[in-house]
């Protein structure tokens, strides 16, 4: 019988200590994700015309420099923007240098290489039509939907590049709530961008590729990034109206 009590009070401690750390555990992870805020609060007139009203797409930048820190903290901020099946399939490459700046020049448009060499960074926004390989990850939840994109590789093209789209709005914005401004720019070579950033074309295995291990990265836009040359901006162009790009049903 004395036997017994021991072992159920052993028992109940091992259990009681199970239960100590399952709430340990809960709360750190607690600490780690901020709980959603319900209901949410609405940004005020300052927040949303730094982040839309008053923000502006820059062409040209002032010569300030952003820090490395900064470009983590602005994508420590974006990553949480929703993506489908939390895929994730952006890629960005934060050129810094005027080195990686300049292999950067074949690939674009006349008219936009000073904009581009102008600016502090310029981040090549891309997509990973194998986004899917990082799902267990992502999306332990839904097993089965590798298998589906494996399947079918327009369904993950057209999902690894609509999502990127979301994503690089996502960066976007992140960086105007920092404080940095956007010059986003699509007139540029991507087969180019491709062969030159992403070794397509190219024969690849292990880790030989400079920044990624893998062919399978492809460019989506370029955002440059830094703080605007207010001075060189033009008069603000018109959006439409409500009635012109909504109806209500």
């Amino acid at each position: 019988m004395a036997a017994d009590q021991n072992s159920q009070t052993q028992n109940s401690q091992t259990q009681g200590s199970q239960a100590e750390n399952s709430e340990t555990n809960s709360d750190t992870n607690s600490e780690n994700q901020a709980a959603p805020l319900h209901p949410a609060v609405p940004l005020g007139d300052a927040a949303l015309d730094q982040l839309f009203r008053t923000a502006r797409s820059y062409s040209y930048f002032l010569p300030k420099p952003v820090d490395d820190a900064t470009l983590r903290r602005l994508y420590e901020l974006m990553k949480w923007g929703p993506t489908s099946v939390n895929g994730c399939p952006a890629r960005i490459l934060f050129l810094r240098t005027p080195e990686s700046k300049q292999r950067l020049v074949p690939a674009l448009a006349p008219t936009n290489v000073a904009k581009m060499l102008s600016a502090p960074i310029a981040a090549i926004v891309g997509f990973d039509i194998r986004f899917y390989d990082r799902l267990e990850k992502l999306a332990p939840q839904s097993p089965g939907y590798k298998a589906m994109f494996e399947k079918s590789p327009e369904l993950a093209d057209a999902t690894a590049r609509r999502n990127s789209s979301l994503q690089g709005a996502y960066l976007m914005l992140a960086a105007r709530a920092l404080g940095l401004d956007c010059g986003p720019m699509s007139g540029f070579d991507h087969a180019k961008v491709d062969a030159e950033f992403f070794g397509a074309g190219k024969e690849s295995t292990g880790c030989e590729q400079e920044f990624f291990p893998v062919t399978h990265v492809r460019s989506n836009f370029i955002c440059n990034l830094g703080y605007g040359d207010p001075s060189r901006l033009r008069p603000r162009s018109p959006r439409l109206d409500f009635e012109e790009a909504c109806a209500l049903l």
